[in-house]
């Protein structure tokens, strides 16, 4: 399905995308060219983005997925009202190629795709072709299933070297990383979940506007998620997509070649 067809649902106007498909030697470091999508983002490639630039709003963002509860995390933010950010692994907890129906339901519901590796390896330990090789074959099953594949990414563990980030600017990736890191996966218990939440609040208190969970743990989706959404009504806060937190427009999140 094209990309435009796919994303008319929620996008408010068209853009003009390269039709270049990945090839088989597309991991090639020496085939690898800078961005060249017309009309791209104002936003930086290869440099780490930690905070919202549109006043008044905050992003929720989820790795590791699809998992088990991103569903149940969908039916949740659809009864708020409320857009995320869902940063997909390939293959890690879940295998992206065996629940398409998951990743086109996210996209359908508004909510923006992003790139979490193929198989959530700590990028600051791999060279500079293997980590051009997790992204490609991530992009790869994004064309599978949906045709096209994000312009966002964010390294697992938010790990980053001169050389990751380097191969994030080659590969035209805008690099998200975290001002509110719940550290949901140390508290993925009914008994000490409120320390995430309250370790999000703390640091929303802050300043922070990127929040970092994962929708791969059930206490995080079960509990945490309806207390930060909570805490976002009260104040007085629009949660977004990371797109729009920093005032980059929809047809701006995807690409279908390079």
């Amino acid at each position: 399905m094209h990309l435009l067809a796919l994303l008319s649902s929620f996008l408010i106007s068209t853009t003009t995308l390269s039709h270049a498909a990945p090839t088989e030697n597309s991991t090639n470091t020496k085939t690898i060219a800078k961005t060249t999508q017309l009309n791209a983002s104002n936003l930086p490639a290869g440099a780490i983005i930690t905070h919202c630039t549109t006043p008044g709003t905050i992003a929720l963002t989820f790795d590791d997925g699809p998992y088990i509860y991103t569903s149940q995390l969908l039916d949740t933010l659809a009864q708020h009202g409320v857009r995320a950010t869902f940063f997909l692994n390939g293959h890690n907890r879940g295998n992206i190629d065996a629940t398409p129906e998951i990743v086109q339901r996210t996209l359908t519901e508004g909510h923006q795709l992003g790139s979490h590796t193929w198989n959530h390896s700590s990028l600051d330990t791999l060279s500079y072709e293997e980590i051009v090789q997790q992204m490609i074959l991530l992009e790869e099953a994004f064309i599978r299933i949906l045709g096209f594949f994000p312009t966002y990414m964010r390294p697992p563990f938010l790990r980053h070297t001169p050389i990751v980030l380097g191969a994030m600017a080659d590969l035209g990736y805008h690099v998200i990383g975290a001002s509110v890191d719940t550290k949901d996966y140390e508290n993925d218990n009914p008994n000490t979940n409120w320390i995430s939440f309250e370790k999000f609040s703390r640091e929303v208190d802050a300043g922070g506007t990127i929040v970092l969970a994962h929708d791969s743990h059930q206490h995080t989706v079960e509990i945490l998620v309806d207390n930060m959404l909570a805490d976002v009504e009260r104040r007085g806060l629009s949660a977004v997509t990371v797109g729009e937190c920093l005032g980059s427009p929809p047809e701006y999140w995807y690409r279908d070649g390079r």
